[in-house]
């Protein structure tokens, strides 16, 4: 997105003291973890690979959390805090991360709003010193905030309003959801957004942006020593604010309906069908279900060639690809979702038979133990692999804990992902597959649209989560 200001050491003579969290013996090797006495909460992630060093910001604080009538507000004021300080002037924090040879860039999800920067290690103060700036000291001139409202505005135009598949996800979750405003886009509708103004802004960043409402997460060549110095040095002297935490949102009510709908667009090549169901998040201390559902999706549908669905449908020429996903990384009730591509000489009606089909022989043989255990080895596999990249593993820590997890919880997902047995599958499977409340909804060209490229890429919308960078986060925005 865009990028701000700086801030000086202060009153370091404060000494906010540190007050360590698990011990670090429990701690996975390389891993620390404290908080300062002003309630920012910290992680340490160091990786002496290369001298490059990453720091995340995250505010627990997202769109979901925005008043009725202020859609995109959050989002907004993450452009914003790129406007400078009494430090630094109008976009010269990205202008000094770039000239110190690094890069820098934000995010706004339902839950969370994220800054961050890639830098050499020993610039690390000068990143800190200008993050802690923008906590506490944001200006938005009177010239800035109508000229910003303008470039969100035009990111809608871009990124949602001329692509069919974000206005099909937008539509499918103003369905899913009755009540959640989970049912809103991240980067809001185009009518609330025309109205937001600069005393909007404003009352975002003082209610939300406080360091006893963020997570800082810093990854890379520095020691946790070195790191909780400068956090006491440059976060510990902002004040905390006592209503800065997220407050509690509209619930969804039981859901016992299924609901169809049906979208047309002449840029659809083909027709696409996302199925989704609501299902439960992963919270502190009780991961297990969350865990089932994440196996549950990479067996149905996690391979067009050695998936369950991928074998009944795909190989057997019923669909040109499907695919299931679910991710419990959200505050509250999130979905799992199936979706699919009927081949051109198949109905929309017989595919979603065959989809039928194939989920209720699943539901009656459950499992297959061997195919179970192929699946959570790639599992396992994709963790390790994650552990390779100090960015993932400080997104992980960071997404975990802005979300309302315990530090334990982030270290111990890969394990309850390798405890997940066939009955856990079965039991995860009846909670979503045979829930009547679905959303049912196809993308498809019109009537009289000619036929599809077979050769023409196939891909399923997916999930719309977050306005974000889309080289560190597809499921974000800007």
């Amino acid at each position: 997105m865009r990028f701000i200001p700086f801030r000086t050491p202060g009153l370091a003579a404060l000494s906010l003291a540190v007050s360590g969290l698990p011990a670090l013996a429990e701690m996975p090797a390389g891993i620390s973890h404290f908080k300062l006495n002003n309630g920012l909460e910290a992680v340490v992630i160091e990786d002496h690979r290369a001298p490059v060093v990453v720091q995340m910001l995250w505010y627990k604080i997202g769109s979901a959390d925005e008043a009725p009538g202020k859609s995109g507000i959050a989002h907004y004021l993450e452009h914003l805090m790129f406007k400078g300080t009494d430090k630094l002037g109008p976009g010269e924090l990205s202008k000094t991360v770039t000239a110190n040879g690094g890069m820098d860039n934000a995010f706004t999800s339902y839950d969370f709003t994220t800054y961050f920067q890639r830098i050499a290690s020993d610039r690390l103060p000068l990143i800190f010193d200008m993050e802690s700036d923008r906590m506490a000291n944001l200006k938005i001139g009177e010239d800035d905030w109508q000229a910003e409202r303008e470039v969100v505005l035009e990111e809608r135009a871009q990124r949602t309003d001329s692509d069919p598949s974000a206005l099909f996800g937008e539509e499918r979750n103003a369905v899913q959801y009755y009540n959640h405003p989970y049912r809103r886009p991240v980067i809001g509708w185009r009518a609330e957004m025309e109205q937001l103004t600069r005393e909007d802004a404003i009352d975002w960043y003082q209610s939300h942006y406080a360091p006893n409402n963020a997570v800082l997460v810093v990854a890379g060549d520095v020691s946790a020593d070195e790191v909780r110095k400068l956090a006491e040095q440059y976060y510990g002297p902002v004040a905390p604010k006592d209503d800065a935490l997220r407050q509690p949102r509209p619930q969804e009510p039981q859901q016992v309906a299924a609901r169809r709908m049906s979208r047309e667009d002449p840029r659809v090549p083909q027709p696409t069908m996302i199925r989704s169901v609501l299902a439960p998040e992963r919270n502190p201390g009780d991961q297990k279900s969350a865990a089932a559902l994440t196996v549950l999706a990479a067996l149905l549908g996690g391979s067009p060639q050695t998936s369950v669905l991928g074998q009944k449908l795909v190989l057997g020429g019923k669909a040109l690809f499907v695919d299931a996903w679910y991710d419990g990384l959200t505050v509250d009730q999130t979905t799992f979702a199936l979706s699919l591509a009927p081949t051109p000489d198949i109905s929309n009606e017989d595919a979603e038979k065959a989809l039928d089909a194939a989920l209720q022989d699943f539901l009656r043989d459950g499992p297959d133990e061997a195919q179970l255990e192929r699946v959570k080895t790639q599992i396992r596999a994709a963790e390790v692999y994650k552990q390779d990249s100090a960015h993932g593993r400080a997104y992980d820590y960071g997404q975990g804990l802005a979300i309302g997890l315990g530090i334990e919880d982030v270290n111990d997902w890969s394990s309850i992902l390798a405890e997940v047995t066939p009955d856990d599958i079965r039991t995860a499977a009846k909670l979503v597959l045979e829930n009547p409340a679905t959303v049912t909804a196809w993308l498809v060209p019109p009537p009289d649209a000619p036929p599809a490229d077979p050769e023409a890429a196939v891909s399923a919308p997916g999930p719309a989560t977050s306005t974000a960078d889309p080289v560190d986060n597809p499921e974000a925005s800007e």
